[in-house]
C-alpha cells in the first residue's frame, strides 16, 4: 500500500513551535491543522502548504513523504 505520510508533528517539535501558534500564523483553525498533522486530510492548498513552510522555514519534502511500500502499522 502506497501513502504520503506528514511529518508536520516532528517537524514541530524540532521547531519548538506549538500547534496553535502555527495555526495562528497561517490562518487556519487547530482542528484543520490536527487533522492535516494525523494525516487524516485528503488534500492541502498550496497556500496553506506555502504558509506552513515560510513560518517553520522549511521546504514541502520536510512536511509530506511519499511511501510505496508502506506497512498499515507504520
Amino acid at each position: 500500500m502506497e501513502e504520503i505520510k506528514v511529518n508536520l508533528d516532528r517537524l514541530l517539535k524540532s521547531r519548538n513551535v506549538k500547534s496553535k501558534e502555527l495555526a495562528e500564523k497561517i490562518g487556519i483553525t487547530e482542528a484543520n491543522l490536527s487533522i492535516l498533522k494525523t494525516g487524516k486530510a485528503k488534500g492541502i492548498r498550496f497556500n496553506t502548504l506555502m504558509s506552513i513552510c515560510r513560518e517553520l522555514d522549511c521546504q514541502p519534502g520536510d512536511i509530506l513523504e511519499y511511501r510505496r511500500d508502506c506497512d498499515e502499522s507504520d
